[in-house]
């Protein structure tokens, strides 16, 4: 029964009596419904980070300098325009090569090799093919967010199996390095604003993921994640040889017409 105006019962009408009880029925029903919702169980408790040693003095100054901000202006290589797409990638390889003679020039440098083999590297670009000139191709992507193109560029540290990564900014007409890392490369992607680069672990199944990212403050790509992930793959991997220390560690636009499209995602730009 339901109040009336004058606070008399009201009489209910058999139709809505009849539909709150079919609706009611329905809702006794839905509680013993094996589709309904079931409890989880308990929620573990939370628990705050144990901090370890607390009256351990902290550090002031990192004890090893392994350059994590790179930028360095790359002298003698220009930039037409200040379109990074007619910079000369090989020239940047090559200006990096006099900077650094230790490494590259004569029969006792560790990567003679490489020196030598740009021999075979033509003035317009880059070869990817074995044996061959040791630049391999590169590939344009905005990952500064400034609405311009940034070159990755990769090229072979000879006779060791390594892969040296690097990418490239504009400024003011300058060619500008913002990253630099080498390592015994599987792979190196793009994905944003990223660079990511993955290396084979001495521990069978996993695999290493690095990933730079791009840092106003900084003006460089920094590392943000260094990470060993399980690849599914239960094989042996080769000992991961070590990088040299010499280089620093600070990852679309169309592609030039000697480049192919940069990845939209993250498929590999396999270095081989």
């Amino acid at each position: 029964m339901l109040p009336s105006r004058r606070g008399r019962p009201a009489r209910v009408p058999a139709a809505l009596a009849l539909l709150l009880a079919t609706a009611a029925t329905g809702v006794l029903a839905a509680c013993g419904d094996t589709g309904g919702l079931e409890s989880a169980g308990a929620t573990p408790a939370a628990h705050h980070p144990a901090r370890l040693w607390p009256g351990l003095t902290p550090a002031s100054s990192p004890a090893y300098d392994i350059g994590e901000v790179e930028h360095a202006p790359m002298k003698g290589v220009a930039v037409p325009g200040g379109d990074i797409r007619r910079a000369d990638p090989v020239a940047a390889v090559r200006a990096e090569i006099a900077a650094h003679p230790d490494d590259y020039a004569g029969a006792g440098a560790r990567y003679h090799e490489t020196s030598a083999r740009m021999a075979d590297c033509g003035a317009d670009g880059a070869g990817d093919e074995p044996g061959g000139c040791p630049v391999l191709r590169p590939y344009y992507r905005d990952l500064t967010g400034d609405g311009r193109p940034e070159m990755t560029l990769g090229f072979r540290l000879l006779p060791d199996r390594l892969t040296a990564v690097r990418v490239y900014t504009v400024e003011k007409d300058r060619l500008v390095r913002i990253m630099s890392y080498e390592d015994a490369v599987s792979a190196v992607e793009l994905a944003g604003r990223t660079v990511i680069v993955r290396s084979p672990s001495e521990v069978a199944g996993y695999e290493y993921r690095l990933q730079w990212t791009w840092d106003a403050d900084q003006r460089a790509m920094l590392l943000t994640s260094d990470e060993m992930l399980r690849t599914g793959d239960g094989g042996r991997h080769a000992r991961r040889p070590s990088a040299s220390p010499s280089p620093s560690v600070s990852r679309s636009a169309a592609p030039s017409s000697s480049a192919p499209a940069a990845p939209s995602a993250s498929p590999s730009a396999s270095a081989r």
